[in-house]
């Protein structure tokens, strides 16, 4: 298949693209600065974004939108407006790149979890329909919210709600699995708050069966099935690492270190990937430890 990546740089885009090149598939990574980038391989073209006005329209089988500024920052100002406005912005350009420049029939759409809010109790499916009560909430909603026009134009469009990312070259699981390398882990604020996540390599190969599946649209988390509360992550790490689990971190310290993106560890949400499952979707990785073994 002929694959365009806008945001196919980073963690995820990259991991993408050496699993897809082995695949045989053909990849357009978009970037705002093309020249930086030449890996010499010929399954990979790399492209200025936007399009230029005297460039050919580029036709592919599906196109893939990973861009957005990091949100793992401290959330000021400036870095939330920064946050949500590069992904506003950038999925704005693409719908009109795709009125213009990009032809496809499947569109694959960023997202995350953070769309259902935080719960110790609730259990969300892709069926959920919970209104913003925070900032990150509030990006996600207005997020897909821009992807709705692009719908309506005929295209099929997946929003890919994404959980915690665990991986051996970036993301998150670096700085989580720190405490514990240092013989300092332990519990993070309650520990009952959950932890919904997913292996790089599930993600990549979830996005390629969304894709090729013709009956998956609108939402689909990009979960593995079997979340685990913080307690239970940390523990799990512990025994992967051969460290203790013994050294609490009480929430008023990661809220005075971190202000308002505490609420990424202190807060949760338990999440099933219930359209992966229904459409025939087997996780590599359906369990923590596994997955934690092979990332470590």
């Amino acid at each position: 298949m002929k694959i365009a990546v806008l945001g196919g740089t980073g963690f995820i885009g990259g991991q993408l693209a050496r699993q897809y090149i082995q695949q045989g598939h053909s990849l357009f990574l978009f970037t705002r600065n093309p020249h930086k980038y030449n890996t010499g391989n010929p399954l990979i073209t790399y492209l200025k974004w936007p399009l230029q006005g005297g460039d050919t329209p580029l036709a592919v089988d599906a196109l893939i939108n990973l861009a957005g500024e990091s949100i793992n920052q401290r959330w000021t100002s400036s870095a939330k407006a920064s946050i949500l406005n590069s992904r506003i912005e950038t999925t704005r350009e693409l719908a009109q790149e795709l009125e213009k420049g990009i032809r496809t029939s499947v569109l694959l759409n960023a997202s995350a979890v953070g769309y259902y809010g935080h719960s110790t109790t609730e259990i969300f499916d892709e069926d959920a329909m919970i209104p913003p009560q925070d900032f990150l909430a509030e990006v996600v909603h207005a997020w897909e919210e821009e992807v709705k026009p692009m719908a309506q134009q005929g295209i099929r469009v997946i929003r890919a709600r994404f959980g915690v990312v665990l991986g051996r070259e970036g993301g998150a699981l670096p700085k989580m699995v720190l405490p514990y390398k240092l013989f300092a882990g332990g519990r993070v604020g309650s520990g009952n708050q959950y932890l919904s996540w997913i292996h790089i390599d599930d993600v990549v190969g979830l996005m390629l069966h969304c894709i090729e599946k013709d009956g998956v649209q609108a939402a689909v988390n990009f979960t593995a099935p079997n979340p685990v509360t913080m307690d239970q992550f940390g523990k799990t790490v512990g025994q992967v690492l051969h460290r203790p689990h013994w050294l609490p971190t009480p929430a008023f310290v990661l809220q005075l270190a971190l202000g308002e993106m505490s609420d990424l560890v202190l807060k949760g949400q338990q999440v099933i990937p219930h359209r992966a499952l229904e459409t025939g979707y087997r996780f590599k990785y359906p369990f923590l430890k596994e997955a934690l073994e092979d990332c470590l």
